[in-house]
């Protein structure tokens, strides 16, 4: 499959010729569908490459026939020399015996979601790209004002920034547009201000501010088509009979957040508030559903579902001998976001925080990082597919199991260096040499050893 054309198979006793070349136009796609139909086809096995799929997708789905998005991975080793006939018909044949599985895709309304979203990713980035522009600007004419406030397109950096593009020079005049709340003193920001205006960089500083604020109002607009899709969503839960909690950690929105109540459109799409979940917060749970849906029934338990993010194990066997045990490289969106949360949890009390900082211990951070975004992908299919709450309390079975393990391990180890461990309540534990116990007229040494509190 191509950007100007695509080469379909189909069985040798369907038609005298099997194998055919139709270009991407759409009247071409849908001639493909009438053709495939007179065949009698009802599934389709198709190559899963960059965007081009979509179009011949939908118009196959809308048609009735089933539709294998397969993996190009899977199916690249194809024998002999390789070529578009070839390839197609190696697809065919694999499809018809069974060998295939198709890719995951959530269904209609979420794929809408998800595009939005990834649009909106796209606008934000380069938003990004013309705030490096201003400021590179700002370098040629040696204006600091980037350096001694911490958001140049704040309050106070836009203040400043309309007021230079607008003619204005005295840099005791423009320190006076600071914002209270600037932690840099007037004179500073007056002393940062003194530069060289060039013309040429006074230009190319208005056309990034106008293209950043365009920039800025394309979010605002996308940001309005997304809550739209939203509310059309089914609900799962009613939220005038069971509202949703209070948020633990409640801001205004921040620089490129959403301007809507993301959280509350999440928990009645979800059905359980998966921002009780420590290190998860409105924009990874919304990244979830745009990239998943709330239904997790397609997964067959929480271990595939795991898998299917690339954040278990990827045992690879060959004649008894383990080869790797590496995670799966895979680019999934999805997996990225819980990977962001976990990483979060490194000051966290929870049991998750000390979870995290517990693997990061023995494994090092980026995989302590996939373990408890591991967990964190278990805890959610538990959650959303039983539509339970998420409990903190449930895991004091677990933590109590941990302190038995690190209990024995310590007396262990007090044993190979001839202690002993007792115990002396509270948060300490007496370390006392074996042979002081056993009586003598030797002095009784102690030594404390601080447990660490829950």
């Amino acid at each position: 499959m191509g950007a100007t054309e695509i080469y379909v198979a189909v069985p040798t006793d369907r038609d005298p010729k099997p194998v055919r070349c139709f270009l991407t136009f759409t009247e071409d796609l849908h001639a493909l569908a009438d053709w495939l139909q007179k065949c009698g086809v009802q599934s389709v096995a198709m190559e899963a490459t960059g965007v081009y799929w979509i179009p011949i997708f939908q118009i196959l789905e809308a048609r009735g026939i089933q539709v294998c998005l397969v993996n190009a991975r899977h199916v690249k080793h194809v024998p002999g020399r390789k070529s578009d006939v070839m390839d197609c018909q190696w697809l065919q044949y694999l499809h018809s015996v069974g060998l295939l599985r198709a890719s995951f895709r959530p269904e209609q309304a979420i794929c809408m979601i998800r595009s939005l979203l990834r649009h909106r990713d796209s606008l934000v980035e380069m938003a990004a790209v013309h705030i490096q522009h201003m400021q590179k600007a700002l370098n040629q004419m040696n204006l600091q004002l980037h350096h001694v406030i911490s958001d140049l397109t704040g309050i106070t950096g836009m203040a400043i920034l309309d007021a230079i593009v607008a003619g204005q020079r005295d840099p005791q005049a423009l320190a006076r547009l600071r914002d209270p709340r600037v932690k840099a003193p007037e004179a500073t920001i007056a002393k940062a201000l003194v530069g060289e205006y060039r013309r040429e960089h006074l230009f190319a500083l208005r056309q990034s501010l106008e293209a950043y604020r365009n920039y800025k109002k394309l979010m605002a607009d996308c940001d309005l088509e997304i809550e739209q899709y939203l509310t059309g969503l089914d609900a799962k839960v009613d939220v005038q009979e069971k509202p949703l909690p209070p948020s633990k950690h409640p801001h205004k929105p921040r620089g490129n957040e959403f301007r809507f109540d993301l959280r509350s459109h999440v928990y009645r799409v979800f059905g359980v508030d998966l921002t009780a979940i420590p290190g998860m917060d409105a924009i990874t749970a919304h990244t979830l559903l745009a990239e998943i849906g709330a239904d997790l029934s397609k997964f067959r338990s929480a271990a595939a579902f795991a898998s299917w993010l690339g954040l278990c194990p990827d045992n690879r066997v060959s004649g008894g001998r383990v080869l790797s045990v590496k995670t799966r490289p895979v680019a999934n969106r999805a997996a990225t976001a819980l990977r962001r949360a976990a990483q979060s949890l490194h000051g966290s009390k929870s049991y998750l925080g000390d979870y995290y900082r517990r693997m990061r211990a023995r494994l090092g951070a980026p995989m302590a990082i996939t373990a408890t975004a591991h967990k964190l992908a278990r805890i959610i299919f538990h959650i959303v597919t039983t539509q339970h709450g998420y409990d903190e309390s449930i895991f004091a079975a677990e933590e109590a199991r941990h302190r038995k393990r690190t209990e024995a391990r310590l007396r262990k180890q007090a044993r190979e260096f001839g202690l002993q461990l007792i115990p002396l309540g509270g948060s300490l534990t007496k370390v006392v040499p074996w042979e002081l116990l056993s009586g003598g007229g030797r002095t009784l040494l102690r030594f404390a050893l601080k447990r660490r509190e829950p």
